[in-house]
């Protein structure tokens, strides 16, 4: 960002800060409301837990349903982006005896990173963190839960994906089509790519049978992550930390980070904080994973063992993206162009990432995925039998 343009979003996000601020004050005088913590599934190491959140009030999004009307979804969607955040909130994290108390930022957003006074056990995968609303402890909702996923010594390698047009179909290239896949949809009716969910599963299992960890990178806002959570548990595709977006004014941006270095600064946050992890990256060839990779995979050499990049756009000739595989190949990795999900998984078996045994598995699974039936027309087709809710 020019010097001028980051000069001008600090002013914005200052007079932002004092609006949010007056809110607050004032909400508090009259009752703030509901309360609650959402928690963002975390990551570790045996001496680091880092886990994320936010502070929001009137969270009252409603569960999914496979018969949900357009209307409902929309509904759903509007309270997703109009949440109002608990700016400068204080949470206190405990795990065990260690505490931590952290200040929110101006969009109720936290971040914790525990120091751990002894190593955790080699091998266990899963850990708790308790979190507690300072200020609204006597609130129901001012407690919640985080759940945290620290990597086994065994691990064969970790796993970096993108979302959209990658896990699940989002239609990025055309605006129309992506606006009525993220709105007038739920995480019950959208569709991820054929035989994702299987070949996820093998990747996470890998040819020893360990659990190699899954990390996911997107341009998606955080406003989403609930309906991402719910879409990943009903496709059974490996759950693991997501890396989302924050709209809104920083005094760095205006609205958020920049594609590149959102995605590029977070890849190069995993491989620091597991340097002894080597790792394979998935993304899409509708935006910018091809050229992130790209730079990934050059900055830090022989850490990323392969790239898969599914074609959306027919880019299988692209002279600019076929000179960015070769870049890759001389940093010691490779770049693969693939048409489909079972492109990628013969490769991984051939590259010993997961088992032969594997293929027909996921074979079925994108077999059946393509039969689904399209959740989107459906509902459109109902969109006259119920009335808007009120």
């Amino acid at each position: 960002m020019s010097e001028w343009k980051k000069a001008l979003a600090q002013v914005a996000n200052s007079v932002e800060d004092r609006y949010d601020l007056l809110k607050l004050r004032l909400r508090k005088r009259l009752g703030i409301g509901p309360v609650h913590l959402l928690t963002y599934l975390g990551y570790g190491t045996r001496t680091e837990l880092r886990l994320r959140g936010r502070a929001v009030a009137d969270h009252d999004v409603t569960p999914p349903a496979d018969d949900d009307s357009i209307w409902k979804n929309l509904l759903n969607t509007y309270r997703r982006f109009t949440t109002r955040e608990i700016p400068f909130a204080r949470v206190r994290a405990r795990f065990g005896d260690l505490e931590q108390t952290v200040e929110a930022n101006e969009e109720g957003f936290f971040d914790i990173l525990l120091t751990l006074p002894e190593p955790l056990p080699a091998g266990s995968l899963w850990h708790e963190v308790e979190l507690e609303l300072v200020d609204y402890a006597d609130q129901e909702g001012a407690r919640a839960k985080g759940s945290v996923v620290v990597p086994p010594p065994g691990a064969q390698f970790g796993v970096i994906s993108d979302l959209d047009d990658t896990v699940l179909q989002t239609d990025v290239l055309n605006i129309l089509k992506m606006a009525r896949n993220t709105f007038l949809q739920n995480s019950r009716t959208r569709l991820p790519f054929a035989g994702v969910a299987e070949f996820y599963r093998a990747l996470q299992r890998g040819t020893s049978n360990t659990f190699n960890p899954i990390f996911y990178i997107s341009n998606s806002p955080w406003n989403l992550y609930d309906l991402l959570v719910d879409f990943f548990e009903v496709r059974e595709i490996p759950l693991g930390p997501m890396f989302l977006t924050d709209l809104g004014l920083t005094d760095e941006h205006f609205f958020r980070r920049e594609p590149i270095e959102h995605k590029l600064g977070n890849i190069t946050t995993l491989l620091d904080t597991y340097p002894d992890l080597s790792f394979i990256l998935i993304g899409d060839s509708g935006e910018t994973d091809p050229v992130i990779y790209h730079q990934a995979a050059v900055e830090h050499p022989g850490r990323i063992r392969a790239i898969y990049i599914r074609d959306v756009s027919n880019k299988s000739d692209d002279e600019t993206l076929l000179a960015v595989a070769e870049e890759v190949r001389k940093a010691g990795s490779e770049m693969l162009l693939i048409p489909d999900t079972a492109s990628a998984a013969r490769h991984a078996a051939e590259r010993g990432f997961i088992l032969p045994t594997a293929l027909p598995a996921i074979a079925e699974e994108a077999v059946e995925d393509k039969r689904a039936p399209d959740g989107l027309e459906a509902l459109i087709d109902t969109l006259g039998d119920e009335p808007p809710p009120t």
